[in-house]
C-alpha cells in the first residue's frame, strides 16, 4: 500500500520524450522528476494513478499490461494515461481493462476509423478524452459521433461537451441509423 505521508497517490509516472518504441522499453527507463517526489512502495512500485507515455514513437500497446503490473503499485486503479504524439493507428482495447480511466490523451496519433472510438464505451468514468490531430478529427460528424458513442464525457479536444452537443449528437444518431438501408430495404 501507499500511505507514504498521508498520500494515496502521488505524482504522475513521467516516461514522456523518451524515444520510447515499445511497452517493453518503457520499462528499461527511468521516469523523469517532476515537483513532486515520485512515491514508491515496498516492491519499488509506483504510487500513482497517471502514466505518461507522451511524445515517443509507441506504435502499439503490446505489453501494456505487464509495464503498468511491474511499473505500478495499483495498476488497475490507473485513471489518467497520456498517450498523445505516439504512433498509434487504433486505439488498443488493453485500455478498456482500465476500469478506474478518467482522462485518456490520445491527440496527435494516426488513428483514422471513427468506429476505433466505440471501445472507448466500456469506461464507465471516462470524462475526458483528446483525439485531435488524428485522421478521424477529419471524418464527417466528428465531435457528435464521439458524443453519442461515449455520452458520458465531460471534455473532448480540451473543449467542453454543452447540453446542446449531446442533445444535437442523441438526434443525428437517430436521423443517421434511420436513414441506413437495411437488409430488408436492399433486397
Amino acid at each position: 500500500m501507499c500511505a507514504a505521508r498521508g498520500k494515496m497517490y502521488g505524482a504522475p509516472v513521467d516516461l514522456s520524450f523518451k524515444q520510447i518504441n515499445s511497452m517493453a522499453e518503457a520499462l528499461t527507463e527511468e521516469p523523469r522528476q517532476g515537483l513532486r517526489t515520485l512515491e514508491r512502495n515496498e516492491e519499488h512500485r509506483f504510487c500513482t494513478r497517471s502514466l505518461r507515455l507522451n511524445n515517443n514513437k509507441i506504435k502499439n500497446l503490446t505489453g501494456f499490461s505487464d509495464a503498468i503490473t511491474t511499473l505500478l503499485s495499483e495498476p488497475f486503479q490507473l485513471a489518467w494515461v497520456d498517450l498523445s504524439y505516439n504512433l498509434m493507428s487504433r486505439i488498443d482495447p488493453v485500455l478498456t481493462e482500465l476500469p478506474e480511466l478518467r482522462v485518456l490523451y490520445l491527440h496527435g496519433n494516426k488513428i483514422s476509423k471513427l468506429s476505433e472510438v466505440d471501445k472507448l464505451g466500456v469506461l464507465p468514468f471516462l470524462h475526458t478524452l483528446t483525439l485531435h490531430g488524428n485522421g478521424i478529427e477529419n471524418e464527417k460528424c466528428y465531435r457528435g459521433y464521439v458524443i453519442k458513442m461515449l455520452p458520458h464525457l465531460k471534455s473532448i479536444d480540451f473543449c467542453a461537451v454543452t447540453k446542446e452537443e449531446t442533445v444535437m449528437a442523441k438526434i443525428w444518431h437517430r436521423t443517421t441509423a434511420r436513414s441506413k438501408p437495411t437488409r430488408k430495404n436492399q433486397q
